[in-house]
């Protein structure tokens, strides 16, 4: 499995809301999306443990007492490199990967999800304040780019569409 990572700064007119986010790449599901007012490693932590929940736990991703080797993918930013970070990612059994310095093209799916949610939310409405932003902004993830939004990676359907059709026998 091969996740990516990161965060993006959502303005509201009294403060600023963060939202860390963790994409499936096989799917390009959000499997995990945590907001808070600090764009710090607990915040990447929290969205790492929604993506581990969105899978069916610890235990789902590890198969015959060996990790099926997630691949976390993120920048390398003092969030990615906490030490709270990688001793929660040692203890899930997933393998962090950075990309380089300056690069963020080997991140695309992420910087994909911050442009959409921009374009489709960020420029048509103005947030008073942090729990607005945070409702709108959660609704759009979870509800439209996991339902609705088709992705050309994911033969043009939603990603938990995508999903669901890969699970079936007639797809294989």
């Amino acid at each position: 499995m091969r996740w990516v990572g990161d965060m993006t700064e959502i303005p509201t007119e009294d403060d600023k809301l963060y939202l860390a986010t963790v994409i499936n790449l096989y799917s390009r599901r959000l499997l995990g999306g945590a907001t808070g007012l600090h764009p710090d490693a607990q915040l990447a932590c929290d969205a790492i443990k929604m993506a581990v929940a969105t899978r069916g736990g610890r235990h789902a991703i590890w198969r015959d007492g060996e990790s099926q080797q997630v691949i976390f993918h993120t920048d390398r930013g003092s969030t990615y490199t906490a030490k709270s970070l990688m001793k929660l990612c040692r203890t899930l059994g997933i393998r962090q990967s950075m990309g380089r310095v300056g690069s963020c093209f080997d991140n695309a799916a992420t910087e994909a999800l911050f442009s959409w949610l921009e374009w489709e939310v960020l420029s048509r409405h103005r947030f008073a304040d942090t729990r607005h932003a945070q409702a709108v902004a959660l609704e759009w993830c979870y509800g439209f780019y996991n339902h609705t939004r088709r992705h050309s990676s994911a033969d043009m359907m939603a990603p938990i569409t995508y999903e669901t059709t890969a699970l079936q026998p007639e797809a294989a």
